[in-house]
Protein backbone atom coordinates (compact mmCIF):
# COMPACT_ATOMS: atom_id res chain seq x y z
CA UNK A 1 0.00 0.00 0.00
CA UNK A 2 1.11 3.53 -1.04
CA UNK A 3 2.26 5.65 1.93
CA UNK A 4 -0.10 8.62 2.40
CA UNK A 5 0.96 12.44 2.36
CA UNK A 6 -0.85 15.36 2.41
CA UNK A 7 0.23 18.29 1.10
CA UNK A 8 -1.03 21.72 2.25
CA UNK A 9 0.04 24.69 0.14
CA UNK A 10 -2.00 27.57 -1.49
CA UNK A 11 0.60 28.42 -4.12
CA UNK A 12 -0.07 25.76 -7.01
CA UNK A 13 3.32 26.12 -9.09
CA UNK A 14 5.37 25.24 -6.05
CA UNK A 15 2.22 22.56 -4.77
CA UNK A 16 2.62 21.12 -8.90
CA UNK A 17 6.12 20.46 -8.43
CA UNK A 18 6.34 19.11 -4.61
CA UNK A 19 3.51 16.50 -5.94
CA UNK A 20 4.80 15.40 -8.51
CA UNK A 21 8.04 14.82 -7.26
CA UNK A 22 6.71 13.09 -4.24
CA UNK A 23 4.38 11.03 -6.67
CA UNK A 24 7.26 9.83 -8.71
CA UNK A 25 9.09 8.34 -5.20
CA UNK A 26 6.14 6.10 -5.05
CA UNK A 27 3.77 8.09 -2.52
CA UNK A 28 0.60 8.81 -3.06
CA UNK A 29 -0.05 13.36 -2.27
CA UNK A 30 -3.41 14.44 -1.73
CA UNK A 31 -3.28 18.03 -2.39
CA UNK A 32 -5.25 20.88 0.15
CA UNK A 33 -5.21 24.48 -1.40
CA UNK A 34 -6.12 25.68 2.40
CA UNK A 35 -5.71 25.02 6.14
CA UNK A 36 -9.26 24.67 6.79
CA UNK A 37 -9.22 22.12 3.44
CA UNK A 38 -6.14 20.40 4.73
CA UNK A 39 -7.98 19.69 7.97
CA UNK A 40 -10.88 18.47 6.71
CA UNK A 41 -8.89 16.10 4.56
CA UNK A 42 -6.88 14.78 7.59
CA UNK A 43 -9.73 13.86 9.74
CA UNK A 44 -11.55 12.11 6.92
CA UNK A 45 -8.41 10.59 5.26
CA UNK A 46 -5.41 8.16 6.95
CA UNK A 47 -1.70 10.11 6.30
CA UNK A 48 1.69 8.98 7.11
CA UNK A 49 2.83 12.17 6.73
CA UNK A 50 1.93 16.09 6.09
CA UNK A 51 3.51 18.90 4.52
CA UNK A 52 2.03 22.60 5.37
CA UNK A 53 2.32 25.70 4.64
CA UNK A 54 2.63 28.36 6.99
CA UNK A 55 1.18 31.29 5.46
CA UNK A 56 -2.10 30.37 3.39
CA UNK A 57 -6.17 31.78 3.19
CA UNK A 58 -8.82 30.64 5.96
CA UNK A 59 -6.55 28.97 8.69
CA UNK A 60 -2.57 29.31 8.65
CA UNK A 61 -0.36 26.36 9.09
CA UNK A 62 0.21 27.03 13.04
CA UNK A 63 -3.41 26.49 13.70
CA UNK A 64 -3.77 23.49 11.83
CA UNK A 65 -1.13 21.97 13.12
CA UNK A 66 -2.09 22.99 16.67
CA UNK A 67 -4.94 21.15 15.28
CA UNK A 68 -3.69 18.17 14.06
CA UNK A 69 -1.67 17.69 17.10
CA UNK A 70 -5.09 17.14 19.10
CA UNK A 71 -5.42 13.96 16.62
CA UNK A 72 -2.22 12.47 16.26
CA UNK A 73 1.34 12.43 16.16
CA UNK A 74 2.09 12.09 12.47
CA UNK A 75 5.30 13.70 11.05
CA UNK A 76 4.70 17.13 10.01
CA UNK A 77 7.14 18.66 8.30
CA UNK A 78 6.32 23.07 8.02
CA UNK A 79 7.21 24.70 5.02
CA UNK A 80 7.33 28.95 4.64
CA UNK A 81 9.08 30.94 3.31
CA UNK A 82 10.41 32.65 6.58
CA UNK A 83 13.64 31.49 7.65
CA UNK A 84 14.55 33.75 10.77
CA UNK A 85 15.51 31.95 13.94
CA UNK A 86 12.42 32.89 16.00
CA UNK A 87 10.12 31.97 12.91
CA UNK A 88 11.45 28.31 13.14
CA UNK A 89 11.11 27.84 16.43
CA UNK A 90 8.10 29.10 16.41
CA UNK A 91 7.01 26.34 13.54
CA UNK A 92 8.61 23.83 15.66
CA UNK A 93 5.96 23.94 18.50
CA UNK A 94 3.64 21.82 16.78
CA UNK A 95 5.70 20.52 13.78
CA UNK A 96 8.93 17.68 13.37
CA UNK A 97 10.90 20.02 10.88
CA UNK A 98 10.97 22.87 8.95
CA UNK A 99 11.72 23.31 5.54
CA UNK A 100 12.60 27.29 4.63
CA UNK A 101 11.68 28.20 1.27
CA UNK A 102 13.40 27.86 -1.89
CA UNK A 103 14.64 24.61 -0.99
CA UNK A 104 16.04 21.86 -2.99
CA UNK A 105 13.74 18.81 -4.22
CA UNK A 106 16.71 16.51 -2.83
CA UNK A 107 16.44 18.02 0.47
CA UNK A 108 12.68 17.66 0.44
CA UNK A 109 12.51 13.85 -0.35
CA UNK A 110 15.41 13.30 2.15
CA UNK A 111 13.46 14.45 4.74
CA UNK A 112 10.18 12.85 3.73
CA UNK A 113 11.82 9.41 3.42
CA UNK A 114 13.27 9.95 7.43
CA UNK A 115 10.50 11.21 8.85
CA UNK A 116 8.79 8.42 7.13
CA UNK A 117 11.21 5.88 8.22
CA UNK A 118 10.63 6.77 11.81
CA UNK A 119 6.67 6.88 11.81
CA UNK A 120 6.97 3.11 10.38
CA UNK A 121 9.41 2.32 13.15
CA UNK A 122 6.82 4.32 15.73
CA UNK A 123 3.75 2.23 14.98
CA UNK A 124 5.36 -1.23 15.33
CA UNK A 125 6.29 -0.54 18.28
CA UNK A 126 2.71 1.09 19.45
CA UNK A 127 -0.21 -1.08 20.41
CA UNK A 128 -3.82 0.70 19.76
CA UNK A 129 -5.79 0.43 22.12
CA UNK A 130 -9.48 -0.67 20.54
CA UNK A 131 -11.18 0.10 23.67
CA UNK A 132 -10.92 2.02 26.86
CA UNK A 133 -12.61 1.59 30.14
CA UNK A 134 -13.29 4.53 32.85
CA UNK A 135 -14.74 4.71 36.34
CA UNK A 136 -18.16 5.01 36.88
CA UNK A 137 -18.88 2.78 33.70
CA UNK A 138 -17.86 4.89 30.55
CA UNK A 139 -16.23 2.77 27.90
CA UNK A 140 -15.07 4.07 24.46
CA UNK A 141 -14.52 1.94 21.37
CA UNK A 142 -11.84 3.98 18.98
CA UNK A 143 -12.36 1.22 16.06
CA UNK A 144 -16.09 1.23 15.90
CA UNK A 145 -16.01 5.19 17.19
CA UNK A 146 -19.28 4.56 19.88
CA UNK A 147 -19.00 5.09 23.41
CA UNK A 148 -20.92 3.07 26.12
CA UNK A 149 -22.29 4.02 29.78
CA UNK A 150 -22.77 1.00 31.88
CA UNK A 151 -22.42 -1.11 28.97
CA UNK A 152 -25.48 0.71 27.21
CA UNK A 153 -24.66 2.01 23.79
CA UNK A 154 -24.61 6.20 23.88
CA UNK A 155 -26.63 7.75 21.44
CA UNK A 156 -24.46 10.70 21.31
CA UNK A 157 -24.93 13.30 18.34
CA UNK A 158 -22.14 13.48 15.64
CA UNK A 159 -20.60 16.47 17.34
CA UNK A 160 -21.09 15.33 20.97
CA UNK A 161 -19.19 12.60 19.74
CA UNK A 162 -16.38 14.35 17.91
CA UNK A 163 -16.47 16.65 21.74
CA UNK A 164 -15.81 13.25 23.50
CA UNK A 165 -13.11 12.03 21.43
CA UNK A 166 -11.13 14.94 21.23
CA UNK A 167 -11.21 15.41 25.18
CA UNK A 168 -10.68 12.09 25.82
CA UNK A 169 -8.01 11.54 23.44
CA UNK A 170 -5.97 14.74 25.30
CA UNK A 171 -6.70 13.67 28.55
CA UNK A 172 -5.50 16.33 31.28
CA UNK A 173 -5.06 19.48 28.50
CA UNK A 174 -7.29 22.26 28.90
CA UNK A 175 -8.79 22.77 25.87
CA UNK A 176 -10.62 26.37 24.97
CA UNK A 177 -14.14 26.80 23.59
CA UNK A 178 -12.24 28.01 20.37
CA UNK A 179 -9.91 25.18 20.31
CA UNK A 180 -12.89 22.48 20.40
CA UNK A 181 -15.18 24.92 18.02
CA UNK A 182 -13.26 24.99 15.24
CA UNK A 183 -11.62 21.08 15.82
CA UNK A 184 -14.83 20.30 15.53
CA UNK A 185 -17.41 22.19 13.58
CA UNK A 186 -13.91 23.10 11.49
CA UNK A 187 -15.14 26.56 10.91
CA UNK A 188 -12.12 29.50 11.07
CA UNK A 189 -14.39 32.09 12.97
CA UNK A 190 -15.27 31.20 16.80
CA UNK A 191 -17.99 33.47 16.58
CA UNK A 192 -20.65 31.81 18.83
CA UNK A 193 -19.71 30.82 22.04
CA UNK A 194 -22.87 29.16 23.22
CA UNK A 195 -22.30 26.44 20.37
CA UNK A 196 -19.25 24.55 22.19
CA UNK A 197 -21.20 25.52 25.70
CA UNK A 198 -24.67 23.60 24.49
CA UNK A 199 -23.05 20.39 23.05
CA UNK A 200 -20.65 19.77 26.46
CA UNK A 201 -23.88 20.24 28.76
CA UNK A 202 -26.08 17.75 26.38
CA UNK A 203 -22.95 15.38 26.79
CA UNK A 204 -22.68 15.81 29.85
CA UNK A 205 -26.33 14.68 29.92
CA UNK A 206 -26.08 11.63 28.20
CA UNK A 207 -22.96 10.27 30.66
CA UNK A 208 -24.75 11.25 33.78
CA UNK A 209 -21.56 13.52 34.69
CA UNK A 210 -21.96 15.80 37.37
CA UNK A 211 -21.00 19.25 36.68
CA UNK A 212 -19.85 20.16 40.41
CA UNK A 213 -18.12 16.62 40.74
CA UNK A 214 -17.47 15.37 37.34
CA UNK A 215 -16.19 12.09 36.49
CA UNK A 216 -15.24 12.94 32.87
CA UNK A 217 -15.41 16.56 32.26
CA UNK A 218 -14.18 19.26 34.01
CA UNK A 219 -15.09 22.74 33.21
CA UNK A 220 -11.83 25.00 34.08
CA UNK A 221 -13.39 28.39 35.11
CA UNK A 222 -12.17 31.17 32.02
CA UNK A 223 -10.23 28.64 30.44
CA UNK A 224 -12.22 25.57 28.69
CA UNK A 225 -12.94 21.84 29.47
CA UNK A 226 -10.54 18.89 30.14
CA UNK A 227 -11.45 15.40 30.34
CA UNK A 228 -10.46 13.51 34.16
CA UNK A 229 -11.66 10.47 33.40
CA UNK A 230 -9.80 7.70 35.04
CA UNK A 231 -9.00 4.69 33.53
CA UNK A 232 -9.81 1.39 35.04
Amino acid sequence: MLQQILLVEDDSEIARIIKDTLTQEGYHVVWATTGLEGLDDFQHGSFDLVLVDWMMPEMDGLTMTEHIRLKSDVPIIMISARDAEADKVQGLQGADDYLAKPFSLEELKARVTSHLRRWQRYNKTQPVAEMDCYVHGLKIDWIKDIAFLDDTELALTQKEWALLKVLAQNAGQILTKEQLYMHVWQQPDFVDTNTVTVHIKSLREKLRDPVKSPYYIQTVWGKGYRFIGELL
